[in-house]
């Protein structure tokens, strides 16, 4: 390979994503927000981002470089699958009993045994014992402490089994009382005790006396009370003070992959809701550092309503969004560039080496790329990959290979934007291809055009989101007399906040985009304000998107 340049049609400057990255270790920039989630200090510890922006990276750093106090739970590992699909809980939400007491109780008896476990090596009933004899000599002056401590005894020899079948047991001797209550209060079914299948089931409640439901829902909203239980809140104030009591115990707990499919849609944003209050529990712990990674439309979406207890101001003030500058994205480019290089024989390449020199006529090829990415690293990361397997054996890139490459990197783009959105909107796609072929930008009577044959979709039985598009074209239907915002408004939003469009506005017409202006259509004087419309030009290419009346390249 000759020096600067770039040789082979392999050559890359890594994965996309971050457990198939090669380069992830050797070549990761350390960003600030690196040194927000590694700050013992700083409190903020719910880490917030759109897919591909390297919040999986990010923390698997934090592992690799903390290897001894790190724990990582698995939401998919601790049979919350099984607790929902209970008839007891079906039965419960039938009732409107609120499950949130039993879901951060659960929570917080998860990362408490798993931070005991990782403390003293607790696997097997001999480590038990010996952990449980020194904490009680510990504590043995404390009669609060001394009965917080009864509550891991109850797990005698299944202490130091998997997360999932202490959950389990806990759910089970939940199901239990609910039960117990059922047969003494209602009657439901005679005989002994059983599971929940003999005894009440889902559509149970719906049978009951308007004052009946309201009976039984109090009751039972007292045992889903209960388990907070005292005990294990004390628990936590032995962990603060004799478990991981020094610096040097500190640990960090990592909770990722909340976006995967572990639990029904339907109770995922009750229990990540319940997690991020039982996060807040745990921030007395001084030695204790609990990171949540979260993708934006997730968070955005949590109901932090009246069951959150008024809390949403104290989540969102220790959130942070992971965005990245033009400056952090070139710097993370010329790392992985020169790891890459110098695996390949040529350890002083840099951007500067490997991409077409500035000219006035096309100006900055790096910006160029820039320009065609929602600001993420995943997305500039692909584009490089794109543009190195067009180039071959060129000494340096072409404005050429940029031009070839761009249409595979859009296209696989406008998939993947498919894909972080189709599990909320289902055959968003088909909404994407009715810009196919636009001229942009796009004056308002053509967006309209284009948006109305969205409204249209619905009536094609094949579309299978037909339910999330009426919602967001229903004033154009049920309000005649609406303005063009009114009307509008809701699925121009959408599309805005995704990364899909721009808004354009006022004389000089500058195009909006949500990662530098992320509140602009949440404002309907904004969407009346704006002029023009464009398809962001990370997607123009993959739409066949025409600038100013000619086609693309």
């Amino acid at each position: 390979m000759r020096s600067g340049g770039v040789r082979g049609s392999n050559f890359s400057i890594g994965g996309e994503q971050a457990e198939a990255d090669p380069l992830l270790m050797e070549a990761f920039y350390e960003s600030d927000d690196y040194r927000t989630v590694c700050s013992k200090d700083d409190p903020r510890c719910f880490v917030i981002a759109r897919t591909g922006s390297g919040k999986s990276a990010l923390l698997q750093r934090l592992e690799e470089e903390n290897a001894d106090h790190v724990v990582r739970v698995a939401p998919e590992d601790l049979s919350l699958n099984y607790i929902t699909n209970l008839s007891v809980m079906r039965y419960l939400d039938d009732l409107e009993v609120s499950l949130d007491p039993l879901f951060i109780a659960l929570w917080k008896h998860v990362l408490l045994v798993e931070l005991i476990r990782h403390r003293y090596k607790v696997d097997s009933y001999v480590a038990k014992m010996n952990f449980l004899s020194t904490l009680r000599e510990k504590i043995k002056r404390d009669p609060g402490k001394r009965q917080a401590l009864d509550y891991l005894e109850e797990f005698q020899d299944r202490f130091w089994v998997e997360a999932d079948e202490r959950v389990r047991e806990i759910t089970e001797k939940f199901e239990e009382k609910i039960n117990k209550e059922a047969k003494g209060s209602i009657g439901l079914a005679g005989g002994s005790a059983g599971k929940a299948t003999a005894t009440i089931g889902g559509g149970v409640a719906d049978s009951f006396a308007t004052e009946t439901r309201r009976e039984l829902t109090d009751r039972f909203q007292r045992i889903v009370n209960e388990t907070q239980m005292a005990r294990l809140n004390k628990m936590l104030k032995v962990l603060d003070e004799d478990i991981l009591d020094s610096r040097q115990n500190f640990t960090y707990v990592v909770i990722d992959d909340l976006d995967r499919d572990w639990v029904d849609e339907k109770i995922a944003n009750s229990l990540i809701r319940c997690l991020f209050r039982a996060v807040l529990d745990l921030q007395r712990i001084r030695n204790l550092k609990v990171i949540v990674a979260l993708r934006t439309n997730i968070f955005e979406n949590l109901d932090f309503g009246h069951r959150s207890g008024g809390q949403e101001e104290k989540f969102r003030s220790l959130s942070f969004h992971m965005r990245w500058g033009p400056a952090e994205l070139r710097d993370l480019v010329g790392s992985r560039l020169r790891v890459a290089s110098a695996k390949h024989g040529a350890p002083d390449a840099s951007i500067d080496a490997v991409l077409p020199r500035v000219n006035t006529t096309r100006g900055d090829a790096f910006d160029y790329m820039l320009a065609r990415t929602l600001m993420r690293p995943r997305d500039i990361i692909a584009f490089f990959n794109e543009t190195f397997a067009v180039s071959a054996d060129n000494e340096r890139i072409s404005w050429e290979d940029i031009k070839n490459a761009e249409d595979s990197y859009s296209y696989k783009r406008l998939l993947a934007l498919r894909d972080e959105w189709k599990m909320s909107y289902p055959d968003i796609d088909r909404v994407f291809s009715m810009f196919t072929g636009a001229v942009v930008p796009m004056s308002r009577d053509d967006f309209t055009r284009r948006v109305e044959d969205v409204a249209l979709l619905p009536a094609d039985p094949q579309f299978r989101g037909g339910e999330w598009v009426a919602y967001y074209t229903a004033e154009m239907w049920r309000n005649p007399g609406g303005g063009w915002a009114d009307w509008f408004g809701p699925l121009v939003a959408l599309l805005y906040n995704i990364g899909f469009i721009g808004c354009m506005t006022g004389g000089q017409s500058t195009v909006r985009y949500v990662r530098t202006f992320p509140e602009f259509a949440e404002r309907i004087s904004n969407l009346e304000a704006t002029v023009g419309f464009t398809v962001h030009p990370t997607f123009q290419a993959a739409l066949d998107v025409r600038l100013d009346g000619l086609r693309r390249g």
